[in-house]
């Protein structure tokens, strides 16, 4: 008897919770909102004066709000890749709405029948106060910069590199990445990751220069700018002539004079700008037209450029070259329908140049010498601890069909195009088609400025012609040798642009 008033109560559970099951999904059928989102799609921080755009999914035929009756307006399938029932809204934010506590919005919609309903978006939305600005600091040695909000396997665009501690204005977020106002009319975007929030009432980052202090020691040439503050900074080297300039945002000059000491190899007549109030440039022009590369940072609140001067000799015998094998451990890469992986392929070829290198006189510093995981920010690290004379990453490169085929080379600044354009020319003596010559490339061994650096793609290992060759030992070391080659065309290409630019200044004095 007691088994069956058990079994009895069991059944009625499994009825109960089959008929709760059958009205939810009764509910569900019956929503009329079946998405409600932000554009773009995140927790959004957003300031008095941005645009809060918002999109709705549903019934077609209604009319939808939000933000107690803001409309939004129905587009047509044509508007909507064919979609009937998408509503959009744009509201620009003003400083008496509020959003400060950082909810989900509620988006609405009614139908000409009546009926109605409401769904929130799946991440909150919060207005800043203007009056209270939200300050952070950049942490860890990679902290960095970006154009915007795009994103691919290689990261967001990147501005550049920041030091630690660097005072950054926050005046937006969206998903995982802050805007950074730097200046007036200039913006950024910084990762969520790489920055700390600051606790409330610091005022927005701001400094007036000191005097310049210049000089040179047996390696580097200095220069010296007291601030404040760390501001944020953006550098580029650029041509004709060759000069390096630096923009540091938030900062309006109080320079009243330039010291240049004894010492200086690098840098030639010095001197600054100041293109808007909160935007102050340095122009660092370079005697030499290869720029060897410069570090920026700080010591306690003054900026510090660090510029490279071409080696002694522009020679590989006693060169300081280092060598990347990309991937490496977990980090297989590309593999081959042979089943070749990338990260083999690319320290066999890395070990061949070595040797090759080493053969000549050079001095070699390895990422990575065996299969071991090591991620680019380690790599990173030793090469700004090291400091080589130059930088070659080797890779292999694979597409989604079979079809392409050859070399290539990558550089992201167009001051080291030079050395991937050497390499490039002379991989292309092993027989392999030329793929191309591409710059501005995103990826982070790419991205230092401390010494001239390219990355190789070698072959195609999705090509079945190119994957032969990628493993074979003795085309390996064909493109080892290839590569030694290309540096070295890269080194006398530089000792005669030294040359020249020397004469022509001689030229100019008599």
């Amino acid at each position: 008897m007691a088994q069956k008033t058990s079994t009895a109560k069991s059944s009625n559970w499994i009825a109960c919770v089959a008929a709760l099951l059958l009205l939810g999904q009764a509910a569900q059928a019956q929503r009329l909102i079946r998405k409600a989102e932000t554009i773009p799609v995140g927790e959004l921080w957003l300031s008095p004066g941005d645009a809060l755009q918002v999109r709705v999914l549903g019934e077609p035929g209604g009319q939808a709000s939000f933000l107690n009756g803001q409309p939004l307006t129905e587009l047509s399938p044509e508007q909507a890749q064919g979609v009937r029932g998408v509503y959009q809204g744009t509201y620009q934010l003003r400083p008496t709405d509020t959003l400060s506590e950082g909810q989900p919005l509620w988006l609405h919609l009614r139908l000409p029948d009546g009926r109605h309903d409401s769904l929130q978006t799946a991440f909150p939305v919060r207005l800043l106060n203007p009056n209270q600005p939200l300050l952070a600091v950049t942490k860890g040695a990679l902290s960095h910069l970006n154009y915007g909000l795009g994103d691919d396997r290689l990261g967001g665009a990147k501005i550049g590199y920041l030091d630690s501690l660097v005072l950054l204005h926050v005046t937006g977020r969206v998903a995982d990445q802050y805007r950074v106002r730097l200046a007036e009319g200039h913006y950024a975007w910084s990762p969520v990751t790489g920055v700390r929030l600051l606790p409330p009432g610091g005022f927005v980052p701001a400094s007036l220069t000191g005097s310049w202090s210049v000089r040179g020691d047996s390696l580097y040439d200095y220069v010296r700018v007291p601030l404040t503050q760390r501001l944020p900074y953006r550098s580029q080297v650029l041509q004709n002539p060759t000069r390096l300039v630096i923009d540091v945002f938030g900062a309006t000059s109080n320079t009243n004079w330039i010291t240049q000491r004894d010492g200086l190899r690098e840098l030639g007549a010095i001197y600054y700008e100041q293109p808007q109030p909160d935007v102050f440039r340095m122009v660092l022009p370079l005697r030499h037209r290869q720029s060897w590369g410069y570090h920026i940072g700080y010591e306690q609140n003054t900026l510090v450029v660090q510029v490279a001067r071409p080696p002694a000799k522009l020679r590989l015998k006693g060169l300081l070259v280092a060598i990347d094998a990309g991937h490496g451990g977990t980090n297989v890469g590309a593999i081959g329908a042979s089943g070749a992986r990338e990260k083999d392929l690319t320290l066999a070829i890395a070990q061949q140049l070595r040797q090759e290198l080493e053969r000549r006189g050079a001095r070699v510093l390895m990422t990575r010498e065996t299969d071991a995981s090591l991620e680019i920010a380690e790599r990173v690290a030793l090469l700004r601890r090291r400091r080589p004379a130059l930088l070659v990453s080797i890779h292999v490169n694979s597409t989604g069909g079979t079809t392409a085929r050859g070399t290539s080379a990558f550089y992201r600044y167009t001051a080291f195009r030079p050395l991937a354009e050497a390499l490039y020319g002379r991989m292309q003596e092993t027989g392999l088609p030329g793929w191309g010559l591409v710059g501005n490339f995103n990826f982070g061994l790419n991205g230092p400025t401390e010494y001239p650096n390219a990355l190789v793609e070698t072959a195609f290992i999705s090509n079945p012609e190119d994957e032969k060759l990628l493993t074979d030992p003795i085309r390996q070391e064909q493109m080892a040798k290839a590569m030694s080659a290309g540096i070295d065309d890269f080194l006398k290409a530089a000792r005669k642009k030294g040359l020249r630019g020397w004469l022509s200044k001689q030229a100019a004095t008599e």
